[in-house]
């Protein structure tokens, strides 16, 4: 009588990420705590007082983009000083009997090589507006007129803009969290809220820091980006615990640690080109979409990237840990 006896090989993993994950851990951490560093030097900083640096559309007031128009091939070199020191000596015409604005540290970028200016100041009428634009060509020279735009939102409707945003932030959040806490058992739940907040806590300390050295500032377009990280950073993070669950079964004979390396090693090669591909249209508006988009699309790609590493680095490495508690 001859017996065969059957038995389950299990797939050799080419990359296993558990023996790097004290270094995943630790890169995770560091950027959590400079994150962390940069959003609490934006509060006590006087001249920002919050997490991060609000734009116009969270405080109100006039923004003047404007176009010179250069007879040479290059544009005569401007400092942002030399258009704050020409603004400083402007009398605004009053309004409706309001003492006009003064203009004193006004903020100014200069951007294109000379060729473009952006001017935030306080809300303006359109007649303050046009004095503002012919004080700075007599500093700058002649401008282009179809270059030149003025957005004004009064201080009201900007902390209804910032109301609107944290409540569409905490409502997608709070929906991310329940679909995840229905769909899965309370530890695959909770390690996804984990990355999650990994992945906008770091997107948010980049324009923390980004703020506090270049000035930069979050507008209701951020808001979006975080609402798009936080649903790509979860879809991501699902694809690897889907593929956990799926090989219980059939790896039952494995620790969990190499079930765990066998689940991502089968979607590494997906969840890269996953983001490479959503990435590349990302860069082209970085770099050909013009300056309304470009800090958008420069937050999308941040968070985009950090989901990825999240998903891949955090979550799997800390379900084994978790499970054995």
């Amino acid at each position: 009588m001859s017996s065969s006896v059957s038995t389950t090989t299990a797939p050799t993993p080419r990359f296993r990420i558990s023996r790097y994950r004290q270094l995943a851990w630790w890169v995770s951490g560091l950027a959590c705590l400079f994150s962390l560093l940069g959003l609490l030097l934006c509060l006590l900083n006087p001249a920002i007082a919050s997490p991060l640096k609000p734009g116009l559309d969270f405080t109100g007031g006039t923004q003047i983009q404007i176009e010179r128009r250069c007879p040479a091939p290059a544009c005569s070199a401007i400092t942002a000083a030399q258009v704050q020191l020409q603004l400083a000596g402007v009398t605004l015409p009053p309004q409706a009997g309001d003492a006009p604005p003064r203009l004193t540290g006004t903020a100014v970028q200069v951007l294109d090589q000379g060729r473009s200016l952006v001017i935030r100041l306080p809300a303006l009428s359109p007649t303050q507006s046009n004095a503002v634009i012919t004080a700075i060509s007599v500093a700058v020279g002649p401008l282009d007129p179809a270059g030149t735009s003025v957005n004004t939102i009064g201080p009201t409707l900007g902390a209804q803009l910032l109301q609107g945003s944290l409540i569409s932030l905490l409502v997608s959040f709070a929906a991310i969290s329940l679909y995840i806490a229905v769909r899965y058992d309370l530890l695959f739940a909770f390690l996804a809220l984990l990355c999650l907040a990994h992945d906008v806590l770091i997107t948010c300390g980049v324009f923390a820091w980004l703020g506090l050295v270049a000035g930069i500032e979050v507008d209701s377009l951020f808001a979006v980006s975080l609402i798009t990280v936080a649903g790509y950073s979860v879809t991501d993070t699902v694809v690897v615990f889907d593929r956990i669950r799926e090989q219980k079964t059939s790896l039952a004979h494995l620790p969990l640690q190499q079930q765990v390396d066998v689940a991502v090693d089968a979607t590494l090669t997906r969840s890269l080109y996953t983001s490479l591909t959503t990435l590349l249209p990302l860069l082209g508006l970085i770099f050909f979409g013009g300056s309304s988009l470009f800090w958008f699309s420069v937050a999308l790609a941040i968070g985009i990237a950090v989901g990825s590493w999240s998903s891949i680095g955090v979550a799997p490495t800390l379900l084994p840990v978790l499970s054995r508690r």
